[in-house]
């Protein structure tokens, strides 16, 4: 069985054996005395040999075997005069049933039962003389011993595969678990850093310019700019301590905070009954609209900005919509993150978003996103 000793599984082995060559007669060099021990020896090796693992013997040629077996254990029977003879039946038809299938199994037990009682019957071993020949037919009931730990060897190997199966999962899951962590807060730093970032320096670039043109008030201006938008960077990086931290915002509040520091107040509508939401989801929304705001200031700088909190009985809805841009675009590359940042939010939160040109309304000509979160 897995995990027994297999010097302890030899003890028997060994025992039957030493046994063997100790009670059965006749042994010697000569006549019946040569048989009887080249068959020892032979049952020996038999038995010896089903302590070779299953995957080490084809099937067929495991058949081969026991039966061969099965033959010289009745064969022992036969020739000896005396002695243990007939315990190599006993061992040999238990390990058949541990090692084959129940068919085959139960067929060779039936063969060696007979062949057995024929030996004993017909009083072919003299010194058998006191068994009777009744005896035979016994020498098949370890079949069923062996059947039933070949279930149970087969029922611990499933239940090791199945904890193997288990373990293999969990890592997988784990590993998952980490993936899908990391990409959490690299959509974080990117919301935090890419944008912010890149808003700095952009002012910080032009209180250089305006530097050298010596128009003072335009470079305190841009660098007011500059410090206004450090202190939205630490709101922001606030926010994404709490997101890592498993904290609950108020989503509405949140908002409206983020707006009015955006300079957009009184620009979010909330309509339906509000509710407690699980903080994943109030993190993404918010890091939703926070990407959405970002980048309609750089696409559409000075267009009106509308945002829409819709509460469902069974769905939220998030919707930014900005106008066309009523000042000069300055030109800039993306980083390319943003959108696809925002799709992977509401796809962990199984939801759909939606984002393209606004072709009607008040907003024609702007963008607008809208994300739709079950729940």
């Amino acid at each position: 069985m897995p995990g027994q000793d297999p010097r302890t599984q030899w003890i028997p082995t060994l025992f039957l054996i030493v046994s063997a060559l100790w009670t059965v007669e006749p042994q010697g060099l000569s006549g019946r005395g040569l048989a009887c021990t080249v068959l020892i020896v032979v049952n020996s090796l038999v038995l010896a040999t089903r302590h070779v693992p299953e995957d080490k013997i084809p099937p067929r040629l495991t058949v081969a075997w026991l039966t061969f077996g099965v033959l010289t254990a009745a064969a022992l029977i036969g020739v000896s005069t005396g002695g243990a003879s007939y315990l190599f039946a006993y061992f040999i038809v238990g390990h058949i049933g541990f090692r084959l299938e129940p068919r085959t199994a139960l067929t060779l037990a039936a063969l060696c039962a007979v062949l057995c009682t024929v030996a004993l019957y017909f009083h072919l071993g003299t010194g058998h003389d006191l068994l009777p020949w009744t005896l035979g037919f016994t020498t098949g009931g370890p079949v069923l011993i062996g059947m039933l730990n070949r279930s149970r060897h087969r029922a611990v190997l499933a239940a090791l595969s199945a904890a193997e199966s288990a373990e293999r999962a969990a890592r997988a899951e784990a590993q998952a678990a980490v993936l899908t962590e990391r990409g959490r807060i690299a959509r974080d730093v990117h919301d935090v850093l890419a944008h912010s970032l890149a808003g700095i320096n952009m002012q910080l670039e032009l209180a250089d310019a305006l530097i050298e043109t010596g128009d003072l008030e335009k470079v305190r201006e841009a660098n007011q700019k500059a410090h206004s938008m450090v202190k939205e960077s630490l709101k922001q990086a606030q926010w994404t301590v709490h997101a890592l931290r498993e904290d609950s915002l108020p989503l509405v509040e949140s908002l409206t905070a983020m707006l009015d520091s955006s300079g957009h107040r009184d620009a979010l509508t909330v309509t339906g009954t509000v509710r407690d939401v699980p903080s994943r989801v109030t993190q993404n929304l918010l890091r939703i609209a926070q990407e959405a705001l970002t980048n309609a200031a750089r696409h559409a700088p000075g267009g009106p900005v509308q945002v829409e909190l819709t509460y469902a009985d069974t769905s939220m809805t998030l919707a930014v919509r900005n106008g066309p841009a009523t000042r000069r675009v300055n030109a800039g590359v993306g980083s390319g993150m943003g959108l696809i940042g925002m799709r992977e939010r509401v796809a962990l939160l199984n939801g759909t978003i939606t984002a393209g040109p606004v072709v009607t309304g008040p907003h024609e000509g702007g963008w607008q996103v809208e994300a739709v979160i079950p729940g």
